[in-house]
Parts: C-alpha cells; structure tokens; sequence
C-alpha cells in the first residue's frame, strides 16, 4: 500500500499583535497596492485589526474573484474574506488614485523574471509609479516586494524628491520584505515577525507601526538597503540548501540509500542543521526568482557570486533531471517514450496550493510531450495549466485508464493514491511515499 509521510513543521507563536492602539486602528485608512498571493492576505490581516483597507489591482478579474471568494487562501484568511467585504473594511478598486485616500500605502506586487531569468520590473515599476503620482503629505509607504539592493530609493525616493516631497519630512518611506508562506497554516502572518529598514528613523518608526498590526513583532534595521538584502539572503540561503539537498538526494541514490532517512537522522541534531528536502524542482514568486535579482546586481556592479551561480543552475536543471529518471523508468516498464502514457501527479509549486506559477511540473510535462508522450495531470486544486507551447492540459481522472509511469510532483493532504498500484512505474519526486515495488525515486 502507498503510505503519505507527513513532514511535521514546528509551530511558532507570540502574542504580540501589533504596535498601533485600537482607536488608531480603526481611524487608519491603508491602502494595499496589488492583492495577490501577497496582498490579498496582507489585506485582510490588516482589515481584520479594524483598519480601513482599500484594495487596490490592476485587473478587474482578479477583484471579481476576490468578491466570489474564489482564491487561494489559507483557511484562516478564507474565513475573514467576505466578513471584512461585507462591512467593508477592505474595499477594492482598480482606481490607482485611491492611494492618495490612505495614511498608509502598502505595495505588494510581484516581482517576477523573464524566461532569461532577468529580473522583470514591469509590475512594480507601475505600482511605485502610480503611488508617487498620488502620494500626499503626510504619508507611509511602504515597499515589501523583493526585489534588488536599492529599489525603494529609486522607484521611490527619488521620484518623491522629484515631485518636491521630501522623503522624512513630507512623506515617509520604508522597506518591508513579506513574509507570506501560502497554503502554510503553521507560520501564519500573524505570528511571523516582519523587518523595516526606512529612510529615516521615523519612516522606520512608522512603517513599523503599520506592519505591526500584522506581524507578530518588527525588527529594524539601519536602512531600506538592509531591509532589501536581508529578503534577498533568506531566499538565497533556501535556494543554495535546497540544490545540495537535491545533490545529497542523488548521492544518497547511488549508494542504494533513502535520503529521507538521512534527512531525519541529521536533522535530530539540535544546533548547526536546518533540513531542506530534495524534489522535482523549485517553483513559486520566491525561490526561483528572488536570487537572480541579487545575481543581477551583482553582474552590474562585476561581483562574482560563484555559490549562488551554482545553487541557481543547479535548480533550473532539476526539472531536466526527473525527465531523465522518467525516461529510465519507461525503459524499466519496456515502453518507448513515443508511446507512454504518463500522468503527472499535483502541479502546483508546492503541497496545498493551486499556485503553478514555475511550477517545475510545467517544464516535465513539456519536455516528455515534446518527445512524443502523452502526457496528463492529476491534482485536487487545479484544474487546467498552460504549457509553454501554448498548450492548454485539463485535469484528468487518474483511475480512468492505465499508466505506463506516474510521476509523482506534489502531494497534497488527504488525496487518494491507491490507484498507484496499478500504475508500472510510479517516479516518487518527493520522497515520501512508501511501501510499493514500482516506486522509483528521483
């Protein structure tokens, strides 16, 4: 029988919950620039405190969704949606001007990279744009979209100089990295810490104040630029960890041993050892993404960053790994790849989530019909992707037909995988399933 093993994360807690009094909660009015994976709980976070939120986005789409309540968000923040909408605490709107309404403007875009994997700056470019067009005396804005060492003084301070605000005095300016793990119900917002780095000690001050509400406490630091590395060296540092996981996963493989139980073995040491597990590639708005915007400054500045170059070609190849694994696994089930049939199972970037943006399954399911499979999907959150040919897979029924190979992507909770057994080879990229002869690992 297939066995689902859990990965058990420790809780973390803290009581704090913000630096602001009730009655300055419920007189702010804050509005947050961009409601996606980001925004959107952020938005309501700071709803749920009593503030007056004003959502703003760019596409109308996306606000309808919201208004539908269909969106991806964790249990908890699903069930503040439509309260803090309906009693309009958070009022969304494509208008940009809107900002100028609030005390406090929040920008949470996306700052994702080209298929180069160069930075794309398009997004926040036009929040910052749009916030400096309507920003006003007396306001707190602040940046928590990563992006490279520096942004905040250019995208924000020095267009505020240029409007003749001056930045401490008239407005003030900070930087916030988020800190949003979706689908993760363990480290919620509420009890995560946040950092600020603003451009003055009051900026920081403020902008600490406005974060606070959300955070479980504030950490400053001396400046925007040590606020923005800092988000920068927490993703890099999963990122290098995560390529030696999956290089220690191959390692282990060629010994003929499990590396889950080399993971939980060194991980019951109590200092110098965080675990980081190996899969079939990284996805998401973080990891993929965040390190080559430090790696993008740094090649203008001509610094070398040789660990970091490493760590990032290293994942990008992942994806090409598992397509070779799953080229021996037909070979083991005497199929040639022109004619398998294989279903991936879960494409979403990581467990619990419908998120695929670089999701690696994407790259697997084009590379194997690039070579004349068939190629389907499974997953209990997601119910069609976009290949990067243009191609459109619906989800299908796994037990409706046999497979030559499964391979095994992202596993969410409670999803029935008994149908496995019948599968000829089952690829287990994530390395916590167990108990069949066809399981192969990666």
């Amino acid at each position: 029988m297939w066995r689902f093993v859990p990965i058990v994360l420790a809780k973390t807690t803290n009581p704090n919950q913000g630096h602001l009094t009730p009655a300055h909660q419920r007189a702010a009015a804050i509005a947050v620039v961009g409601l996606g994976y980001v925004g959107l709980p952020t938005a309501i976070g700071l709803a749920s405190t009593g503030a007056t939120v004003i959502g703003i986005d760019v596409l109308e789409s996306r606000l309808d969704a919201i208004r539908a309540a269909q969106v991806d968000l964790v249990i908890d923040d699903a069930d503040r949606l439509m309260p803090v909408l309906d009693n309009e605490q958070l009022q969304l709107t494509t208008d940009g001007w809107r900002a100028s309404e609030a005390e406090v403007v929040l920008i949470c875009v996306p700052t994702p990279v080209d298929r180069h994997q160069v930075p794309d700056l398009t997004a926040l470019r036009g929040a910052c744009a749009s916030v400096v067009k309507h920003a006003r005396p007396g306001q707190t804005i602040v940046l928590t979209s990563t992006s490279y060492v520096g942004t905040t003084r250019d995208l924000l301070v020095e267009p505020l100089t240029q409007r003749g605000l001056v930045v401490g005095s008239d407005v003030h300016v900070a930087f916030s990295p988020e800190r949003i793990d979706p689908g993760n119900r363990t480290h919620l917002q509420a009890s995560v810490p946040r950092v600020v780095g603003g451009v003055t000690a009051e900026c920081a001050e403020r902008a600490a104040a406005a974060v606070g509400l959300v955070a479980s406490k504030v950490h400053t630091v001396s400046s925007p630029e040590a606020a923005e590395l800092s988000k920068l060296y927490e993703n890099t540092f999963r990122a290098v960890n995560i390529a030696l996981a999956n290089e220690m996963s191959d390692i282990a493989g060629t010994m003929n041993l499990d590396i889950t139980e080399v993971i939980e073995a060194a991980a019951t040491k109590p200092y110098g050892f965080m675990p980081f597990y190996p899969g079939a590639g990284v996805g998401g708005h973080c990891i993929p993404c965040d390190p080559h915007y430090l790696l993008w400054m740094l090649r203008a500045n001509r610094v070398d960053a040789p660990l970091i170059e490493t760590a990032m070609t290293r994942i990008a190849g992942r994806p090409s790994q598992v397509v070779s694994r799953a080229l021996e696994g037909l070979l083991i089930g005497g199929t040639p790849v022109a004619q398998a049939r294989i279903v991936v199972v879960g494409v979403s970037y990581k467990p619990n989530v419908e998120d695929c943006r670089e999701s690696s399954a994407l790259e697997i399911m084009q590379s194997l019909r690039d070579r004349g499979a068939v190629v389907a999907f499974t997953d209990s959150l997601v119910s069609s992707v976009l290949l990067h040919d243009g191609t459109t897979v619906v989800r299908t029924d796994p037990t409706c037909q046999q497979w030559d190979l499964a391979i095994v992507h992202t596993l969410h909770a409670e999803v029935d995988l008994s149908w496995l057994d019948d599968v000829t080879v089952v690829l287990d990229t994530t390395h916590r399933l167990s108990g069949a002869a066809n399981r192969i690992v990666q």
